[in-house]
C-alpha cells in the first residue's frame, strides 16, 4: 500500500525531529571546539541546503578537525584528501580500469573515490593543479562527473575545503566562487586560553593512552564515547525533496535582503545575481536548523561570510550586525546558536586580568597597549552576545574601562 503523501502537521514533525538532530550534532561539535558555533551552524546549513563551504584561517586553528567531527557525525558516504601541486587525477577520481582500457574503453574505477562520495573534504584545495581543478568545478557545478565515454551522475550533497590563505591566483577565482559560504576560523580570544588549554592537555592524552574518556589528570572520565552518526544522508535528502516548503518568503524579508545586497555591492563587495539567489537556500536552512519553516532577520548573519577577501569582513559584519542584532534584541528568547559560548565568569577573570594590568601603572609597550585593547573590545563583543543584566553591567565596565585608558598618559595622548 503506497503511503499518503504528508500532511502539514506530519511535516511539521519531521522538521522538528530534523532539527533536534542537526541541533545535538551542533551540540557534540561545540562541546569539543571552543567560540565556533557559528562556523559549526554555518556547517550544518550548507549541508541541509545541498551548497559548499570553504574555510580559511591559519595553521592550528581546527579547520580539518571540524570538518572531520562533522562527517563523522553524518551517516554518508565520505571522502577527503590532502591536495598539492603534484596531485594526480586518478588520486581523487580513481584509477584507470585496465580490463576496460585493453578494451579500447579509458574509464575509471569509481568505488570509494570522490565521484561516489556525499560529503566531500578537501584540504588546502587552492594548491590542485588545472586538471583536478577543471573536473571538480564539473562536479561541484552539474554534480556530474564525465567518465571516458559515460557521464555520471555524483551523490554529492557538499563539499567541504580549507586553506590556509585566500587565493590571489585568478585561475582559482572560478572554483572560489563556487563556494557560496567562506568562513574564517581564528585563533582564540584571550578569554578562551585557559579553557582551550584545558580541552588540549584532555584531547592529547586521549592519543596517547588511545583511550576516548580521560581527563586532564588522565583518570577515566564519564560522558567522553566513540562518535556516532545523529542523522544520515537519506535524512538530508528527505528535507532537500521536500525544500518547497521552506522557500517561501515573506515580502518584508525580500525588501529587508533587497536592501541589504545593493548596500553590500555599494561597498564594492561583488554579489552576483545567481549568489543572490543561492543564499535564499541558505535562509531557508538556517530556519530548518532551529525547526522553523519561515526565515526570520537572524537568519542574515550567513551575510558575514559571503566575502571575496579577508579585506571585507569587518566591512559585512558593519551592515549586516546591526540587522541581526537588532532582531535579537526584539526576541531575547530565540537562541541565536547552539553550543557553549564563553561564560561570565570566564571574561570576569579576563577583565580583571586586564583591569589590573592597564591600572597597575606598569610601563606597557604600544604593542602591549593595543593588544590589551584588543582583547577589550573582544570581551565586549562576546558579552553582548549573552542575556541579562550582569553581562550588561560588564559591558560598561569594559567602556569604563577604555575610557579611563584613553584618557591616561598610557594612550600617549
Amino acid at each position: 500500500m503506497v503511503a499518503p503523501p504528508p500532511t502539514p502537521r506530519s511535516f511539521a514533525v519531521d522538521v522538528a525531529r530534523a532539527s533536534a538532530a542537526f541541533q545535538e550534532l551542533a551540540r557534540q561539535m561545540g562541546s569539543q571546539f571552543l567560540d565556533k558555533q557559528e562556523i559549526i551552524r554555518l556547517m550544518t546549513v550548507s549541508a541541509i541546503a545541498g551548497e559548499h563551504m570553504v574555510i580559511v584561517g591559519p595553521p592550528g586553528t581546527a579547520k580539518s578537525a571540524m570538518i572531520d567531527m562533522f562527517s563523522k557525525l553524518i551517516d554518508a558516504r565520505y571522502f577527503e584528501y590532502l591536495l598539492t601541486r603534484f596531485t594526480e587525477p586518478n588520486e581523487l577520481f580513481g584509477p584507470v580500469d585496465i580490463s576496460a582500457f585493453r578494451e579500447g574503453r579509458y574509464t575509471r574505477r569509481l568505488e570509494n573515490m570522490l565521484p561516489t562520495a556525499e560529503i566531500v573534504f578537501l584540504d588546502e584545495i587552492f594548491k590542485s593543479n588545472s586538471a583536478i581543478l577543471n573536473s571538480l568545478l564539473h562536479v561541484i557545478n552539474e554534480r556530474k562527473f564525465q567518465n571516458g565515454p559515460e557521464v555520471v551522475q555524483v551523490p554529492l550533497i557538499s563539499l567541504y575545503a580549507a586553506s590556509n590563505e585566500v587565493p590571489n591566483d585568478e585561475n582559482l577565482a572560478a572554483m572560489f566562487d563556487r563556494f557560496l559560504v567562506r568562513v574564517l576560523s581564528d585563533n582564540l580570544d584571550s578569554y578562551h586560553f585557559h579553557e582551550l588549554m584545558k580541552k588540549g592537555i584532555a584531547l592529547e592524552l586521549r592519543k596517547m593512552t588511545g583511550r576516548t574518556g580521560v581527563d586532564i589528570a588522565g583518570r577515566p572520565q564519564g560522558g567522553v564515547s566513540e562518535l556516532r552518526s545523529v542523522i544520515s544522508s537519506r535524512d538530508l535528502r528527505q528535507i532537500q525533496q521536500n525544500y518547497d516548503k521552506f522557500m517561501q518568503f515573506p515580502e518584508e524579508f525580500l525588501t529587508k535582503y533587497k536592501g541589504l545586497v545593493f548596500q553590500i555591492r555599494s561597498e564594492g563587495i561583488s554579489v552576483s545575481d545567481r549568489r543572490a539567489v543561492k543564499l535564499l537556500k541558505l535562509f531557508a536552512a538556517s530556519a530548518v536548523f532551529d525547526g522553523r519553516t519561515r526565515v526570520h532577520d537572524g537568519d542574515f548573519f550567513i551575510l558575514r561570510h559571503i566575502w571575496n577577501n579577508l579585506d571585507q569582513v569587518e566591512l559585512l559584519e558593519e551592515i549586516v550586525n546591526p540587522v541581526v542584532d537588532s532582531y535579537y534584541r526584539e526576541h531575547p528568547d530565540e537562541r541565536r546558536f547552539i553550543g557553549p559560548s564563553a561564560s561570565l565568569d570566564d571574561l570576569l577573570t579576563e577583565l580583571g586580568l586586564i583591569r589590573e594590568l592597564l591600572t597597575s601603572g606598569t610601563e606597557l609597550s604600544d604593542i602591549q597597549l593595543f593588544s590589551q585593547l584588543k582583547n577589550l573590545n573582544e570581551i565586549k563583543v562576546a558579552l553582548a552576545a549573552l542575556p541579562g543584566e550582569a553581562a550588561a553591567r560588564m559591558i560598561r565596565e569594559v567602556d569604563q574601562l577604555l575610557e579611563t585608558v584613553f584618557a591616561s598618559s598610557k594612550f600617549g595622548l
